[in-house]
């Protein structure tokens, strides 16, 4: 299963230049109609596995990345548009900062603050538009409900008005602190404001010395929480995802990178959406899977497979730290550092796990 992103911006932003760096794509920039790309999730732990184990096949995680196509603008957010971007896990949205050297710093900073201010607006008012909505068909179904369900109407109604003038304040449904429940009862309506936001200012070539500084400024007046700020030149790494390695690793040096915008971005976005990866061993074949921080083995199993999820016996785990210094299952198994653990058991990063099922 893989990890849905959508790119948005306003109109110039170059977030098509964005999807193209992060997928080795090669969509037409001047289009506005929507792309669907897939990103190799970067795992040097793979590689390592692979050296040890020799298996048949390696598979990385995935990140799947939607080109929304059309800009966000107007407080006209279009039904396509909507759809493309509720149906992800979370948003980049795509930055271009003024790009005229004569321009002090501060401008600069305040040029960008001002469009993610617009960005931000605009997703906030699509929120309100669906609230408003199921507002008035709560207030229609009240009505008519009996005692139960109209309890439960009410409790939704409470809750939606709280989030309504918060959103109003201009504070984004990812900053409020919501229960449990709360969450679970706004998780179908797929607000845009509550996906974690990876905000990328797609700086120019000229701007690459500034960068650093240009980022941690910009983390110090804006990163809250599940929301960061990231710099990346956007036609650089699209070009450079044109060359083998070697060479795109040579002229990053040149430049002063030390990490490809991709495996920054996955990141960047793993530590927002809360994920990690675990890794399993079957039939010749060494898989990477991305999961959330926390999830149990039994949710783990219905990650790869509903009907490991739904007759799971119990896992066998290793960790990759562990199974390295072992080389195999069965060395691992003669020293004891196989485990057996049940439904209950929550995932770590980098554990190894054989799920064993019967249906």
């Amino acid at each position: 299963m893989s990890i849905d992103i959508g790119i948005t911006g306003l109109a110039g932003s170059g977030k098509t230049t964005i999807f193209n760096a992060l997928t080795r794509g090669k969509a037409d920039t001047e289009s506005l109609t929507p792309h669907i790309g897939i990103a190799k999730v970067p795992e040097p732990r793979l590689k390592m596995l692979d050296d040890v184990l020799r298996p048949k096949r390696v598979v990385s995680a995935e990140v799947r990345y939607i080109d929304t196509g059309a800009p966000i603008k107007d407080k006209a957010i279009s039904g396509q548009l909507l759809s493309q971007l509720s149906n992800t896990d979370a948003l980049i949205n795509v930055i271009r900062p003024l790009t005229n050297e004569n321009k002090p710093p501060i401008e600069v900073i305040l040029g960008i603050e001002q469009d993610i201010a617009t960005t931000d607006a605009e997703l906030a008012f699509s929120d309100l538009a669906l609230l408003e909505r199921r507002l008035e068909r709560i207030t229609t179904s009240l009505r008519g409900a009996k005692q139960a369900e109209h309890q439960d109407l009410l409790r939704e109604q409470e809750l939606l008005m709280k989030v309504k003038a918060d959103l109003e304040k201009d504070i984004p449904i990812r900053e409020l602190k919501l229960t449990t429940d709360d969450l679970r009862t706004i998780a179908n309506y797929q607000f845009l404001t509550a996906k974690p936001l990876l905000i990328m200012v797609n700086i120019g070539e000229e701007q690459l010395p500034q960068a650093s500084s240009l980022e941690a400024e910009l983390n110090s007046r804006y990163s809250r929480p599940k929301c960061r700020i990231i710099t990346l030149c956007g036609k650089l790494e699209m070009e450079l995802t044109q060359l083998d390695d070697s060479a795109a690793e040579e002229f990053r040096a040149e430049f002063g990178i030390s990490e490809s915008g991709l495996d920054r971005t996955i990141k960047l976005s793993y530590e927002l959406l809360g994920l990690i990866s675990f890794f399993t061993i079957a039939s010749g074949e060494v898989k990477a899977w991305s999961i959330q921080d926390g999830t149990s083995a039994l949710k783990a199993a219905g990650k790869i497979h509903s009907d490991m999820e739904r007759g799971f016996i119990r896992a066998e785990v290793i960790t990759y730290d562990d199974l390295l210094k072992c080389g195999s299952l069965s060395e691992a198994h003669k020293k004891g550092l196989l485990r057996l653990e049940g439904k209950g058991y929550t995932v770590k990063d980098g554990d190894v796990i054989t799920f064993l099922f019967n249906v």
